[in-house]
């Protein structure tokens, strides 16, 4: 993002901005245009049938299947933050935005982020109460606690998100200090990942623990393959999310291009997989999407 002004003085802050994009794809922008434009609508379909499933089948109203419909459903809002203003950069290469633009965008990127990472941890108890305590299943997973769990990730997404975006809207933009800044977001990043991912991690170490002590063989693979989605989906957020930390750290060797690109892939590649994930592994999805394209191809 750069300052539309040529000088800049202690006293300043910018109050608008020009997004570059892909600075090394200026001749390639035309084409890149209709790529993309697919996509994204890939995105909202692909995420919206399986929503549109879960919705549907009442033998779907779980507390498994409504939570990954809510994944679902953020991963259709991460999209639509991301990919209207980057078509817009490539149709325009004067992409403006103004500040209060650019920190919305911000905030919306940090929440679908945060709710991302909050649904695994609820998705992640859901499977241990049904792995590991099965015979409380029903009277532990109800709705209210799937409304507290509703309550917790809203909440712990707006407590870092919130904070993010006002302290950011505090800096100047031109020759301002943003070193706290810059320290206290990676301190909350740091924070918020390493406690989820412990917290991951011993969940579904207990749960892969429980699985291969079910004595039915069928009961154990369903059990293993049901996780086996849920730790791709996990394996795809976080392994994507380390890629771009990491390019970012050393981004004095790396191209803008670079750094832009993993940056979009981060915040698209879920909402791009997780359909697909979910849509092809779990069979009681598969088999009512596979209905629904049955009795559309038979239709008139």
């Amino acid at each position: 993002m750069s300052e539309d002004g040529n000088t800049s003085t202690p006293n300043i802050s910018y109050t608008n901005f020009f997004l570059v994009g892909f600075p090394g794809l200026s001749e390639w922008r035309p084409f890149l245009v209709l790529p993309l434009t697919f996509l994204y609508v890939t995105i909202i379909s692909a995420n919206a049938l399986v929503i549109h499933t879960v919705a549907a089948q009442q033998s779907l109203h779980q507390p498994m299947y409504v939570l990954i419909a809510l994944l679902l459903a953020v991963n259709i809002c991460a999209a639509t933050t991301v990919m209207p203003k980057m078509l817009e950069g490539f149709v325009h290469y004067a992409n403006p935005i103004s500040l209060h633009g650019c920190l919305a965008q911000m905030f919306f990127i940090y929440f679908t982020l945060l709710l991302d990472y909050n649904l695994l941890l609820a998705m992640a108890l859901d499977r241990y109460v049904a792995i590991c305590h099965p015979l409380r299943y029903s009277d532990l997973m109800t709705s209210h606690l799937l409304g507290v769990l509703a309550f917790f990730t809203l909440t712990r997404s707006l407590g870092v998100a919130v904070p993010l975006v006002v302290l950011t809207s505090r800096a100047r933009f031109s020759c301002g200090d943003l070193t706290f800044n810059n320290h206290l977001g990676l301190a909350m990043r740091l924070a918020t990942v390493s406690f989820d991912l412990a917290l991951l991690g011993t969940s579904y170490t207990r749960i892969i623990y429980a699985a291969f002590r079910i004595s039915s063989g069928g009961a154990r693979a369903k059990a293993l393959h049901t996780c086996g989605s849920h730790l791709l989906v996990i394996l795809t957020i976080y392994l994507s999310g380390l890629s771009t930390s990491i390019v970012f750290r050393v981004a004095k060797t790396v191209s803008q291009d670079v750094q832009n690109l993993l940056s979009a892939i981060y915040l698209l590649l879920p909402g791009t997989l997780n359909p697909v994930i979910y849509g092809v592994r779990t069979r009681e999805i598969r088999q009512h999407i596979e209905k629904i394209f049955i009795s559309l191809s038979s239709s008139p």
